[in-house]
This record gives structure tokens, sequence and C-alpha cells, in this order.
């Protein structure tokens, strides 16, 4: 690491300097005031929005930095009031904070042309739209071009502050971009920094930065081509605009700070079989090592063919606890794309939503993380019914599943999304058709995650045995067990907590209740429509609901009381005595997971013992390998330390820089709320 990248990380994450020039903002609603009064329409709103946002925005350039920009307004305003979005819930349903998120702009479509080239097509496409009268598409088109003017204006205003402050760098990049196409390696990064920049402050979040090694290719080649850079001089430059991630990032919407949804992937198959994962890409690799920060989040591609060696440096990666890389298997991930209506060539462009999920970069406006099905809730409610056999009670299971999804389903009508006139100019189809994105993509497909999945295995497997097989005890003496959390219980309860067969030691008859459970899920999604047209995706990941799911049920048959956490994604329950980390890859590799790839990582905690050389960082590295090449489709390895993560709880102020992987996504260990902090205590801590 050079002097100057140890200088910005000192200024921008240590002390955090820069927070100095933030200002206080004005009332939330007060912008939303303004705009009813004048009758605008969302999209007129969205659009100036951004407008009032970057005008408040105080320029500040340093003397001797290259990647410019940071926020010092603190809030970005709301464009209605309380009472109107009111009135709009009346009638739609509302995901999240009803604002544009978790998907992955084409930014090549503003990055490779400059917003000179753009206006001129929104202004062809505006002539055309007049002639033929469509109202909604001439708002549209023009609420676009006042975007390309304010991201334009803002950019002058930092070009003048540049010249005042002396920066050379600054000054004569913005006196370039965004107007014209970038020609170097720093000119691109400076204009994507300023699209991603401007994302969040038209209150779109979670902006993923997808195949970063791809679309950022071109301009590195060339200038390494060109010996404009070198390879030094290359990564010092993606170095300081790693760090321009984190500048902000405490501003950004999510659970808690680190889920900002600032993810990027690397590598993958191109449709002709030939592997794209290039120097760019393991330059990226390296600037993450060196700087060990939470943005932005790595995610490898990998198949069945991809050598040992690209392990091995994401093994590297892994220890320094991070929590990523990520990785995402293609032999599934692409033919599961391709099996819910992907065409191939977006197929083979995938990239991972802020977390795990997977998209389409400018094609998909999915939302991947609509709601949640409890696998745990659909066993509880079965038990709840008449079952005199086994088999008996896996019909209820499954009635309870398809009822369940069936819910969900039904719940997902209308739904409205503000409008956001520039990720539009990034998405497919939108300029051409005077259509805004939050109107649809060409993809519109809604992700529903499974939780409590190992729970609902485990306890099957311990009613399939002692009730049924050892008729240790009876239904009505599980139901009361269940009834009163345990208590009297004990010994049965560490019986089935701990020596009950379980989810994760490669046992087939255990393992085939969790791919009947998935089937199940899969089938109850099978040829359902959207209310925007797409279909219902089934995945394995839990996000927060392996935290919310776990407050809506009793005990379990499994050992689990009331109030204990199920499993985070798709791992093995938090009190399984696995027989190790083999046997759970094993266990988990056998579900046709091509049925439920909308995402969700086999999660698992590793003692960080086994980082400690290079053999065993190569160990990991051929586990990881394994799962995927066992036809796994996800996975998410951290480095661990039990008695770290307890003594971090006590004493904060000495563990400031701790990393973790909190599901998916990483944060400072200190700062997460303490139900997350002892969540990951709590997680098996593994050896190989």
């Amino acid at each position: 690491m050079t002097n100057y990248i140890q200088q910005l990380l000192d200024y921008y994450v240590v002390r955090k300097e820069h927070h100095q020039f933030r200002t206080t903002h004005p009332e939330t609603y007060q912008l939303a005031e303004l705009y009813e009064s004048q009758g605008l329409s969302d999209v007129q709103r969205a659009a100036d929005r951004l407008r009032w946002v970057l005008e408040q925005e105080k320029p500040v350039v340093f003397s001797g930095e290259r990647i410019a920009l940071i926020r010092t307004v603190t809030k970005t305003p709301e464009i209605f009031t309380k009472k109107e979005f009111e009135a709009i819930k009346k009638n739609h349903a509302i995901h999240e904070q009803g604002k544009i998120s978790n998907i992955n702009p084409r930014y090549t479509l503003l990055l490779d042309t400059g917003t000179r080239r753009k206006r001129e097509t929104l202004q062809e496409q505006l002539a055309r739209f007049e002639k033929e009268d469509a109202g909604d598409r001439v708002q549209f088109l023009r609420a676009c071009l006042e975007v390309l003017d304010a991201v334009e204006a803002f950019a002058d205003k930092y070009r003048a502050e540049a010249v005042k402050a002396g920066n050379a760098h600054i000054a004569e990049t913005f006196a370039k971009i965004p107007r014209e196409k970038p020609e170097t390696f720093h000119e691109a990064l400076q204009f994507l920094r300023l699209l991603h920049y401007c994302l969040w402050c038209s209150f779109n979040y979670h902006n993923t930065f997808g195949r970063f090694d791809q679309y950022m290719y071109p301009y590195y080649k060339g200038d390494i081509e060109k010996g404009v850079l070198n390879p030094g001089s290359a990564l010092e430059l993606l170095e300081e605009f790693f760090i321009s991630c984190n500048k902000d990032s405490d501003l950004y919407p999510g659970m808690q700070q680190g889920d900002n949804g600032q993810s990027m992937v690397l590598g993958g198959l191109n449709p002709d079989g030939c592997e794209s994962y290039n120097d760019l890409s393991a330059l990226c690799l390296e600037a993450c090592l060196e700087l060990r920060l939470i943005d932005p989040k790595i995610n490898l591609r990998v198949n069945k063919n991809t050598p040992v060696e690209l392990y091995d440096k994401g093994s590297v990666l892994t220890k320094q606890g991070l929590g990523f890389p990520q990785y995402a298997n293609d032999d599934i991930v692409v033919p599961a794309l391709k099996r819910w209506g992907y065409a191939e060539k977006d197929a083979y462009n995938y990239v991972v939503a802020a977390c795990w999920e997977f998209i389409v970069p400018g094609a998909g406006m999915d939302i991947v993380n609509i709601n949640g099905l409890s696998f745990t809730r659909a066993l509880n409610i079965a038990l709840d019914q008449k079952w005199n056999s086994f088999d008996t009670l896996m019909d209820r299971v499954k009635d309870a599943v398809f009822s369940q999804a069936k819910q969900i389903i039904d719940a997902t009508g209308n739904i409205y999304m503000e409008p956001s006139p520039l990720m539009s100019l990034m998405m497919d189809g939108c300029v051409e058709q005077g259509r805004d994105i939050s109107l649809g993509g060409t993809y519109n497909n809604y992700g529903i995650h499974g939780t409590g999945l190992s729970t609902a295995v485990d306890s099957l497997a311990a009613i399939r045995k002692y009730i049924f097989e050892e008729k240790f005890f009876t239904k009505e003496d599980l139901h009361l067990m269940l009834k009163k959390n345990f208590e009297g219980y004990d010994e049965i309860y560490s019986m089935l907590r701990y020596q009950a067969p379980k989810m994760g030691n490669d046992d087939d008859k255990v393992d085939a209740l969790a791919t009947q459970l998935l089937s199940w899920f899969a089938d109850a999604l099978e040829g359902r429509r959207n209310d925007r047209g797409g279909i219902f995706r089934a995945g394995t990941g839990s996000a927060m609901y392996y935290v919310w799911h776990s407050k809506d049920v009793g005990a379990t048959p499994d050992g689990r009381k009331k109030g204990d956490a199920l499993a985070c994604n798709y791992s093995p329950s938090l009190f399984s005595r696995c027989n190790g980390p083999v046997s759970i890859i094993k266990s988990f590799a056998k579900p046709d997971l091509v049925r439920t790839a909308n995402g969700g990582p086999l999660t698992i905690e590793l003692h960080d013992n086994m980082f400690r050389n290079p053999d065993s960082i190569h160990k990991v590295a051929l586990f990881v390998k394994s799962f995927m090449d066992m036809g796994g489709h996800q996975m998410q390895i951290n480095a661990v330390n039990r008695d770290t993560l307890k003594d971090a709880k006590k004493h904060p102020e000495n563990y400031r820089n701790l990393i973790v992987r909190v599901w998916g996504w990483s944060g400072y260990f200190v700062e997460l709320d303490e139900v997350y902090q002892d969540h990951i205590i709590e997680r098996m801590e593994l050896s190989l």
C-alpha cells in the first residue's frame, strides 16, 4: 500500500474528518409540500428532487486527490407528503420504502456515451413522442433531460471548486465528463463514482456495481497498453475508488451500517464457455486485500473448470475476516435463470443484488426479496392438525407450504415505486419506450426467501425417529413438551437438541427431507404470475427473516426453544453438532438447487486458525471448490473466533475495525445491533 492510499484511509475511514463538511438538512417533507402545491406528477418530482439535492451539495475538493465527491447533505427529502403517501398506500402495495432499489443499472448506457450523446437520443425520442401526443412519455423524457442538466451542473460545480483548490486532475476530468465519454481508466472511475453518487441522491438505494471488471476493463486495458498506467499505478487508482465507496456509506439506507448493497461481481463464464476473469479482476482482489474495507463487497463467479488457484486467492481474502468473497456457481445459476425464462445472453451476464440474489444488469426490475416463506411456520401449522403417520404429517407440511406461498403471492399485487429518471437512463428500453423503470423492465420477477429449512428438517427427522420408529414418546407428549417450551423435560430436550438426526451430517435419509421441502417450495410457485407479468422465484436465503421469523413460532421438535434464532441463510441449525464442514457441504449440495436459485448461500463459519498458513488456506480453497463441484449454488465463508467476538462485545473500543459477515453483507461488529452480534457468536465455529 502506498503512503498516499494510507493517508486517504486515515482521513476518510479512521478519522472520518470529511464529516466536518456535512450540513444539517431541512425537514424531510418540506420539498414534498412544495411539490403538492405545484401539482407536480411523481416523475416530475423525482427529477426535481435530484436537481435540488445536487444544488444543496457543497463541492469539496482536496489538492492531491484524484477521485472526488463526498456527501455533504445528510438526508434525501421525500417527494410526497405523509398524507399523499398514505393515499398511495391505500391503493397500492409498497415494498420496503417504495423506492427503486436492489437492482443493477447498465452503467455503460451513460458511461460509454457521455451525457451529450444521451441528450441527443432523448431529444430525438422526445420529438417523436410529441408528434404522437404521448403525454406521459413526453413528460418522462423531459424529466430525463432535466436529470442530465442537474448532473452536468453538479459536475461543473465540482470542476470550479477543483480549479479553486488547484487540483488539475479533478478539474480536467470534470471538464470532460460527464458530457463526453471517458478516454482513460481514471476518467471512467470518476464517471462511475459520479453516477453512483447521483443514484443515492435520487433516493435509490442498494445500488450495486455489477460486473465491474467487465465494463471497466476496456479503459484499464487501454491505459496499460498505452503506458498511461502500469499495474502499480492502476492499483493505487483502483484503491482510491474503493475508498470512495466507504466515504458516505453510513448515510445509505439499510438494516445496519454495512448493509448498503455495494456489491461487485468478478469473473464468470461467457456464452461461448470461455472465462471472463481478467487482469482487472485480479487487481480488484488485490485492492480489497490491501484495504480491508467492507465496501465494495466482492462476489466471485466460478464453475467446474475454475482453477483452484482462484479459490486460493479468494480464501486469502476470506482470511482477513471480511466475510467475502461470496461464491456463485455458474453451472447452477445460469441454467436456473434460463429455466425461469431469462435470455441466454442475460443469464450469462448475471450479477448479485445487494446481498446474494441473482439479477441481470440493465434488464432486471426484479424484486428479489419481496417476502419470505417460513418452513418452520409450515411445520408448526402441520403439527396442530390431525396426523397419525409420518406420511400424513408430511402431507400436512406440504399443504402448509403451498398455503403460505399462496398467501404471499396474493399479497403482492399492484406495487407502487417512486420513479427514477436517472436510473431509467441506465436501464434497457426505458428511453426508447418513454417509460420509467419503476413501471417495469425486461424482467419483473419476484424472489421469495425460504427460512428455517434446517429447523424444519431436523424437527421432521426427530419426529420420524422418536415417535414413529423408536416410539420413544407420542405425538401427544410432543405437543405438551412444545407447549411447555420443554420445561420439565430436560433429558428429552437435550436429546432432541444435540443427539437427534440433523441436516449437515451427510445422512441421506435426513437430507431427503430438505430436498422434499425445497421441491414443494418450488412447486408452490411454479407457473404463478405476479402483477407485473413476471414469475415468482424460490430461494434458500433468509435476509433478516431469520430473526423475524424466529419470533413468530414457538418451540420446535428439534429442541429449539421459543425465541431461539433460526439459521442464517442456507445453513445447519445453530445448535447442530455436525460431523464437520465436509459433511455439511455434502448434505447441502443434495437438493436440486436449480429450482431454488433466487439466491441464498450456504453460510459456514470456520475458526480463524484454519487460515494460519498457506497449506491450511489451500484446504479452505479446496473445501469451497468441492461444494461448487458437487452442485452447490452459492457459498460464503466467515473466518471467526468466538472468543474474539465475545471480547469485542464487552470492549467495543478495542475492536472498531473488526468486520463480520451478517447475512448478505459485511459490517463492523461493534456497530451491529445486539441481536445480530449474538447470532454471529452462536453460529457453529468449524475446523477442517
